[in-house]
């Protein structure tokens, strides 16, 4: 570098030394070759010694770099590695975070089942059987409040629960015995056993009183007794009850028909449930029917002339033998023999004059048959009337019932409900035989009539043809 250096300034010096020209000596020139000649020998020994020194460090540098370059290369391979694990462990972290949430859904799913099952198993516990699992019950519906618990034994708390029911299912399908308490008949709540087969409950009391079918009554949390209609099914439940094993009795309708058997009613009972306004649909009832028998027994004793009859009567008069023509009316019986008997009596008379006579006598007749007649009409229309009004105060006596106890107790609002049906019922009871006997009264009389009209059609059309009056 030193030799590079001289160089560069005595080609630097060189054109001013040529403008000085000759003015300096000659001396002075070759002083300055032999110090540039010195300059570039030193500069020589320089760059050798520092080539043997490059050469001398570059081996060990060669070495160093392929060392360094090796343990790049084991690096890497390492953060190869160390990614690929890196990323297996993220990937199994979010594995792992998934199974966590799915266990936490099933967890949560099977806490909410656990308990939408309890509620279920207490709505479906026979009423005998609620004393019994009281306590489990209980423990289960207040585990999943009780913060002082973990999840895991909230979730224990419920597992016995369902443990529980499992045992209930295998008792109920061999047959149970445990004690208990029931309300009997008379509304005493005596101790006893109860014995569970199936869904069938039976309850038999300490002292022996009270034996029958255990149900649940209607606003009550404990279990009724039922009796059985007959003793020798009491006497079995009893034994059964007692001894453990014997004949069970057996209701297919889960005691519905005990139910039903238990509010059946008499035909007096069910009337007078009806409240008062039944008793003017009876008297009505009874006065519309007496009604109809009389004038179905009067319409039926009275005689209707045979067509024989009134032949007979026609042929008298064309023969114009009055006479005979007496004869044969005074055979005939009944409203149309009287008719024309007051016909033939006035055949001398003009033919209008019989036509009003005839007539008139056939009114007193019309009038006679439809008498009383508009009163099973009438019967017929009002019995509807006064079923409805008594529809009506049953109405009211029920609104006066949830006025004073609410509409919670559908038994206390049953009675005016009862009232307001019973008196329609019976009203159209009423209404209807009567509607169709006065229909088939009307019908009868109509009949009647027509016969009589028929009678006398025919006389006067053979008295207009061979009139008397004329020939005499």
């Amino acid at each position: 570098m030193k030799i590079l250096t001289t160089i560069l300034l005595a080609l630097a010096a060189a054109p001013a030394l040529a403008q000085e020209g000759q003015a300096k000596p000659q001396a002075q020139f070759e002083t300055a070759a032999q110090s540039v000649q010195r300059q570039l020998q030193e500069s020589v020994v320089e760059l050798g010694a520092l080539r043997e020194q490059m050469a001398a460090e570059k081996l060990p540098l060669s070495r160093q770099l392929r060392d360094l370059e090796a343990e790049l290369v084991k690096v890497r391979q390492e953060y190869q590695t160390t990614s690929r694990l890196l990323d297996s462990r993220t990937l199994d972290l979010s594995n792992l975070r998934n199974e966590i949430k799915s266990r936490n859904d099933e967890a949560a799913y099977l806490s909410t089942l656990m308990g939408e099952y309890t509620r279920n198993f207490d709505s479906r516990l026979h009423i005998a059987e609620l004393d019994r699992y009281a306590k489990e019950l209980e423990a289960a519906k207040l585990a999943p409040e009780n913060t002082t618990l973990t999840e895991q034994q909230v979730f224990l708390t419920q597992v016995a629960l369902l443990e529980t029911s499992i045992g209930r299912l295998e008792d109920a399908l061999g047959g149970t015995r445990f004690d208990g308490a029931a309300v009997d008949a008379n509304g005493t709540v005596k101790p006893g056993t109860f014995v569970m087969a199936g869904p069938v409950a039976l309850f038999r009391s300490s002292d022996g009183l009270a034996v029958g079918v255990a149900e649940q009554r209607l606003g009550s949390l404990e279990p009724a007794v039922l009796p059985f209609g007959k003793p020798e099914d009491s006497a079995a439940a009893a034994e059964l009850v007692t001894m453990g094993a014997g004949k069970l009795p057996f209701d297919a309708s889960q005691g519905n028909a005990l139910k039903v058997e238990a509010i059946e009613e008499t035909v007096v009972e069910h009337f007078l449930a009806g409240g008062p306004v039944m008793w003017p649909i009876l008297v009505l009832a009874v006065a519309a029917l007496l009604v109809a028998l009389y004038k179905w027994g009067s319409m039926t004793l009275l005689s209707m002339p045979s067509r024989k009859q009134v032949d007979g009567l026609v042929d008298a008069l064309a023969a114009r033998d009055e006479k005979l023509a007496k004869e044969r009316v005074s055979a005939i019986k009944g409203p149309v023999g009287e008719m024309l008997s007051v016909g033939v009596a006035h055949l001398h008379e003009p033919k209008e004059l019989v036509e009003e006579v005839m007539y008139e006598k056939m009114l007193a007749t019309k009038l006679k048959l439809n008498s009383l007649l508009p009163f099973v009409a009438i019967s017929a229309s009002a019995a509807p009337l006064l079923g409805l009004l008594g529809t009506v105060t049953g109405i009211m006596n029920t609104f006066s019932l949830m006025t004073v106890f609410g509409t919670g107790d559908v038994k206390t609002l049953s009675s005016g409900i009862s009232e307001a049906l019973i008196t329609t019922e019976y009203g159209l009871i009423v209404a209807i035989p009567s509607l169709l006997l006065h229909a088939f009264l009307a019908r009868k009389a109509r009949g009647m009539q027509d016969e009589m009209e028929k009678a006398a059609i025919a006389m006067m059309n053979q008295v207009a043809k061979t009139p008397l009056a004329e020939a005499a």
